[in-house]
C-alpha cells in the first residue's frame, strides 16, 4: 500500500492547527493529521498529513501559503513491512533497573529486571527516545538514593511508560494525565498490559486541569517530559501542587535549554538535585524546598 506524506510549517501553533482542519477537508482526504512542535527551539510547528492517494501539491501550497506557512513537501514513502520494521527497530531499551520492550521481546527480560511492556502506538514514549530514557535513569537513580515517594503525578504521559515505572517501583496509586484523548487511550491500553489496573490512572487535562488532580495533590514526586515552553509555564503550578522536599523529573529539554528551565524553577523555590543528558536532550531534577 502506497502512502504520501505532506508536511509545512508554520511560525504559531494556532494557524497550524487551523491549516490541519483545513487540509482535513481535502478530497483526496488524509488518513491521518497532526500538529507538532518543532523541537529545535525555533517555536515554529509543523502540521503532517498522511494519505493513500498522492494529494493535489498546488491546493496543499495555497492553503499552506493562506496560513503564513511553507509550502508543503509532498513525498511518496516507500512500501514497508511495518510488523518487521517494529521489530527491528524498537530493540530493548535499558534504563537502570528498567527494561523497556515490545511484545516481540518479552521473553527477553532479564530476571531481575523491571519490566515494561510498551509496543509502538500513536502516544509518544517508547523509551528509545533521549527524554524518556533520561527520565527512566533519573527515576532509578532517585530511588536507589533512598526517594521513596507515595503520592506520584505524571503530566503529559504519552504512552504512560514514566508513570508505569513509579509504579513498579512503590505501591500506591500513580496518576498519569495528557492533554491529547488518543494518548489517554493509549496510555490505559499499556496500564492493562503491565497489569496495573487501579494502580495507574489516566486522565484527560491540560496540565494540573482535573479535580483528581488537584485533590490529590501535594505529590512528592512529579513527571513533566513535555517540552521547554510548556514546562516553563507550568513551573508555578508545579511548585503548587508539589510536597515540600518533593522532586520533579522534567525533560524533553534540548542541552542548550537546560539552564533556562532549570531558573525558572528556581525562581518557583526547587533546587537542582540531578542532571543527565541522552544525545541531545537533558532530563532536570529538582527538588522543592522546605
Amino acid at each position: 500500500m502506497t502512502t504520501f506524506t505532506a508536511f509545512a510549517v508554520l511560525p504559531e501553533r494556532e494557524l497550524a492547527e487551523d491549516l490541519a482542519e483545513r487540509v482535513e477537508e481535502l478530497d483526496p482526504a488524509p488518513y491521518g493529521v497532526g500538529v507538532f512542535e518543532i523541537e529545535d527551539g525555533s517555536g515554529n510547528y509543523e502540521v503532517g498529513a498522511y494519505f493513500l492517494e498522492r494529494p493535489n501539491d498546488v491546493v496543499l501550497d495555497i492553503l499552506a501559503v493562506a496560513f503564513g506557512g511553507t509550502g508543503f513537501t509532498v513525498s511518496e514513502l516507500p512500501e514497508t513491512d511495518w510488523v518487521a520494521h517494529v521489530k527491528r527497530e524498537l530493540a530493548p531499551v535499558v534504563a537502570g533497573r528498567f527494561f523497556v520492550h515490545g511484545s516481540h521481546d518479552a521473553d527477553k527480560v532479564p530476571a531481575e529486571a523491571i519490566a515494561l511492556r510498551i509496543d509502538a502506538a500513536m502516544a509518544f514514549g517508547t523509551g528509545h527516545h533521549g527524554t524518556t530514557l533520561g527520565c527512566l535513569t533519573a527515576l532509578d537513580q532517585l530511588e536507589a538514593g533512598g526517594v521513596r515517594a507515595r503520592n506520584v503525578a505524571d503530566i503529559g504521559c504519552g504512552t504512560a511508560v514514566l508513570a508505569m515505572a513509579a509504579a513498579k517501583l512503590w505501591p500506591e496509586r500513580v496518576l498519569a494525565s495528557d492533554i491529547d484523548p488518543v494518548a489517554v487511550q493509549t496510555a490505559a491500553a499499556n496500564v492493562v498490559t503491565n497489569g496495573l489496573e487501579g494502580r495507574v490512572i489516566c486522565l484527560e487535562a491540560a496540565g494540573f486541569a482535573h479535580p483528581m488532580l488537584q485533590e490529590a495533590a501535594p505529590f512528592d514526586l512529579i513527571f513533566a517530559n513535555i517540552l521547554k515552553a510548556p514546562l516553563i509555564a507550568l513551573a508555578p503550578d508545579m511548585a503548587r501542587f508539589c510536597a515540600e522536599s518533593g522532586h520533579v523529573i522534567l525533560s524533553g529539554i534540548l542541552n542548550e535549554q537546560a539552564d533556562e528551565v532549570q531558573a525558572a524553577y528556581i525562581a518557583q523555590g526547587f533546587a537542582p538535585h540531578m542532571r543527565n543528558e541522552h544525545g541531545d536532550w537533558t532530563t532536570l531534577v529538582l527538588r522543592r524546598n522546605q
